[in-house]
């Protein structure tokens, strides 16, 4: 069997890539196929140093940088891969990946992270955030997400299988396609973390600062709360925004090597997560640090994290996005905490690892190949 992976872009190492790691991993022959691919030449081990077949948007001016500007063209750009020969083709999709042609005699399986965020349900919080609610630049933007809306809601039916990395983005999924997925949560390097049990005085956030983290809500939460201790990990556009909440006991450290980040994650007494994800990765390394979370309570935080109406519970749930809310979730975990013990917020972690992921990703393709071939079979007997 040939086997293509198809990927959005390739700039960095994150979580989709993660899932990509472990794709390449089942399937060490497969060709891979990518937009872009502006990896450096040090970074590539986790595709096998493989060779990218990528679109003509790879030579457009100032991609390597403002990839994401092309988005209107990346549609037409990804429909332009020739994978004709290829038995099985196994999209990693959070924007473009999924809109691949193939044919009938194809399988077509996608591992999807979310439909379009910025063209779908989130569209009117990308505007605001990228302020483009009004004037002309705004009227184009909006008539470009409807177009990417027509054109990803058309291709959905080009997916034979759809895969979801959480029961939020299968809810998605049904709501924007119509279409069900079956959930394979995301691999996590439990492996890459240890354990520890005894906590130091102090809690931890680490992210990219980027708008709809609300990294500057948790700063200013804790800035009211002069006798807590908040140190925050990460860079991006809001660091500014995140510096000026800070008070005086909230340390705001920008970018640290992953050595440093594993470090205080392992010795904070609680993670804190003001984002609404489609599974978010770190509240899960944070159990396998033994940790507990602090987290908004939707989108994935609702199916890693175990509140206190579970037994056994990670961590303390909050419903809304605001500073009261992080400062009266922080407070009631300082009554609780002696309920969550590091030991029960490993065992919560080691659900997601990369293992369990290889596993049912392999069992699941292996089924719907089978089942696939097998309805074709009849298909064509009724014929």
């Amino acid at each position: 069997m040939k086997v293509a992976i198809i990927h959005d872009w390739l700039v960095t190492y994150a979580g989709a890539e993660k899932v990509l790691e472990e794709l390449i991993r089942l399937y060490p022959d497969a060709d891979l196929y990518s937009v872009v691919d502006f990896l450096p030449p040090d970074k590539r081990d986790f595709i096998q140093n493989k060779p990218v077949t990528t679109t003509f948007v790879q030579k457009l001016p100032f991609a390597s940088k403002k990839y994401r500007t092309y988005l209107p063209l990346m549609p037409l750009a990804i429909e332009q891969f020739d994978l004709s020969e290829y038995n099985l083709v196994i999209s990693s999709s959070h924007a473009v990946a999924k809109g691949v042609i193939t044919g009938p005699h194809q399988i077509h399986i996608s591992y999807t992270h979310s439909p379009i965020r910025y063209a779908w349900d989130l569209q009117h919080q990308y505007l605001r955030e990228s302020k483009l609610e009004k004037g002309l630049k705004g009227w184009l933007a909006k008539w470009m997400l409807a177009k990417i809306r027509m054109w990803d809601y058309r291709t959905a039916n080009g997916v034979d299988y759809f895969i979801a990395n959480s029961k939020f983005i299968a809810k998605r999924i049904w709501k924007v396609y119509h279409r069900k997925a079956q959930v394979i949560y995301p691999p996590v390097d439990i492996e890459g973390f240890t354990i520890r049990e005894n906590k130091e005085d102090f809690y931890f956030t680490a992210s990219r600062l980027v708008p709809y983290k609300k990294m500057d809500l948790i700063a200013e939460a804790f800035s009211k709360m002069p006798d807590k201790k908040l140190v925050i990990i990460g860079d991006g556009p809001d660091i500014e925004k995140v510096r000026n909440k800070a008070g005086k006991n909230v340390i705001v450290m920008g970018y640290q090597p992953f050595s440093v980040l594993k470090d205080y994650m392992q010795r904070a007494k609680a993670f804190v997560f003001a984002a609404e994800e489609d599974f978010g990765i770190t509240p899960v390394e944070a159990q396998a640090c033994g940790t507990p979370v602090i987290a908004y309570g939707r989108g994935g935080s609702l199916e890693t994290i175990r509140d206190l109406n579970q037994s056994k519970p990670t961590g303390v749930l909050y419903y809304q996005q605001s500073v009261d809310a992080i400062i009266n979730a922080v407070n009631q975990f300082e009554e609780v905490s002696d309920c969550i013990t590091a030991e029960n917020c490993r065992n919560n972690a080691e659900r997601f690892s990369k293992d369990r992921f290889s596993r049912e990703i392999n069992t699941t393709i292996k089924n719907i190949i089978n089942n696939l071939e097998e309805n074709e079979r009849i298909n064509i007997e009724i014929v």
